[in-house]
C-alpha cells in the first residue's frame, strides 16, 4: 500500500482522498456480500450431499431449475452427482470428490473475504486518517489535529 502524508496535501485532494477511499470501501463491502452469498451457496451444497444416503436410488426429490424454480425428479444414481462448477458448466462426480470439491471452495472464499476484510480494515484506518484525526478550513489556512 501507498504511504500518503497527509498534512502535505491541500484540502481538495483531502476532500478527493476521502471520496476515493469511501468508494474502496463501498466495493469492498459489495464484494463481502458476494463472497458471502458464495459461501453459504457452497456450504448447502455440502450439507445436502451429506445428507444424501447410498440408498437414495430412486427416491423423489425437488430439483432446482432456479433459485425460486423447482421441478420434481427422481435420483437415478445415488453415487455420482452433478455439480455446478461456476458460469453454468456442471460435472458429473462420485460423492466424496463433490464433499470435497465443496469443502475446498468454502474454504477458498473464507480466505477471499478475510483479504478483503483486511484490505477494508486498511482502508478504513487511511479514512479514518491515523495518526491524521481530522482537518478543517479557517481564514485561508488548512489546519491539522494529529494524534
Amino acid at each position: 500500500m501507498q504511504q500518503i502524508e497527509l498534512n502535505k496535501l491541500s484540502l481538495p485532494q483531502l476532500t478527493q482522498l476521502k471520496k476515493q477511499l469511501e468508494q474502496e470501501l463501498g466495493l469492498f463491502q459489495e464484494s463481502l456480500t458476494t463472497l458471502k452469498v458464495a459461501q453459504t451457496k457452497y456450504g448447502d451444497s455440502k450439507e445436502s450431499l451429506e445428507k444424501m444416503q447410498p440408498n437414495s436410488k430412486g427416491s423423489k426429490i425437488l430439483v432446482p431449475l432456479t433459485s425460486s424454480m423447482f421441478v420434481p425428479g427422481t435420483i437415478a444414481d445415488s453415487e455420482k452427482v452433478i455439480i455446478e462448477i461456476g458460469t453454468g458448466y456442471y460435472v458429473q462426480m462420485d460423492m466424496e470428490s463433490a464433499k470435497d470439491y465443496f469443502k475446498r471452495r468454502v474454504a477458498y472464499v473464507t480466505e477471499q473475504m478475510e483479504k478483503i476484510q483486511n484490505f477494508g480494515i486498511e482502508k478504513s484506518k487511511l479514512r479514518e486518517g491515523k495518526p491524521f484525526v481530522c482537518f478543517f478550513y479557517c481564514c485561508g489556512a488548512v489546519f491539522c489535529i494529529f494524534d
